[in-house]
């Protein structure tokens, strides 16, 4: 139990022990001439008292580098460390510390390089900290799930994509949606215009000469040309709508 000498030593110890205490009791007795006279008598009894006595207690020297953790009268478990342990450590052996995990030395004061060995399992770089390390992907990869392993980053969809494969969906929808109204206005200006063929010479060379007819061609175009002028215009202004979205 590293315990290096012993001696014997005494402590005192109390007890109680119990003696014989004499009493004297007075009492009255005939006396000559038949006179009373006063005396004394003694009687004895048991009384107890308090003593002390020195008891030997044995007690033990702790080897060097060794104390009582818990005051056994004779083991000395605790070891002692001359330079405190540092890092988490404790001492386990004297003037030497246990470590955790990433610390080594006497007082647990040297950090180890987790990164000089293989035992890191980075997939790619390792870095070094105090007590640990942590690993690392070079440029265009990124950690995985379990922080060793590395897997290629994703590149980010460019601004311009969303106008190439936007912008062509929503022109083939708005042209659709122009050649419906350009035939909605043509069968309603056929509809104002029926009473006017009625009017119109059969023979198609007579369209040159027949007033009538160059008016009711002439407003038939001139509505054309409107009606495509506005589709136009609003097409354009929603082709600088989307320019602008896709420079953004």
């Amino acid at each position: 139990r590293r315990v290096c000498a012993a001696a014997p030593q005494s402590r005192a110890a109390a007890y109680t022990e119990s003696h014989v205490q004499p009493v004297y009791q007075p009492y009255l007795t005939t006396c000559q001439g038949h006179r009373l006279c006063s005396t004394y008598r003694t009687i004895y009894r048991v009384a107890y008292r308090q003593a002390y006595r020195q008891l030997p207690q044995p007690t033990a020297s702790c080897c060097p580098g060794w104390s009582r953790a818990n005051s056994p009268a004779l083991g000395c478990n605790r070891a002692l460390c001359w330079e405190p342990c540092q890092n988490g450590g404790s001492c386990a052996f004297p003037g030497r510390c246990a470590c955790p995990p990433g610390w080594t030395g006497r007082a647990c004061q040297t950090d180890v390089d987790e990164c000089a060995g293989q035992s890191h399992a980075c997939g790619q770089l390792c870095v070094n900290t105090a007590g640990s390390y942590r690993c690392a992907c070079w440029n265009g990869f990124s950690l995985a799930a379990d922080d060793k392993a590395c897997q290629p980053l994703v590149p980010p969809p460019e601004p311009e994509s969303f106008s190439h494969t936007g912008a062509p969906s929503e022109m083939k929808e708005e042209m659709k949606d122009l050649k419906s109204r350009v035939e909605a206005l043509e069968q309603k200006l056929q509809l104002v215009l029926a009473p006017f063929h009625n009017l119109m010479p059969s023979a198609p060379e007579d369209v040159a000469t027949d007033p009538i007819s160059r008016l009711s061609h002439s407003l038939q175009q001139l509505d054309r040309i409107d009606s495509l002028s506005e589709q136009i215009s609003f097409l354009e202004e929603r082709l600088e709508t989307c320019k602008c979205s896709a420079e953004k």
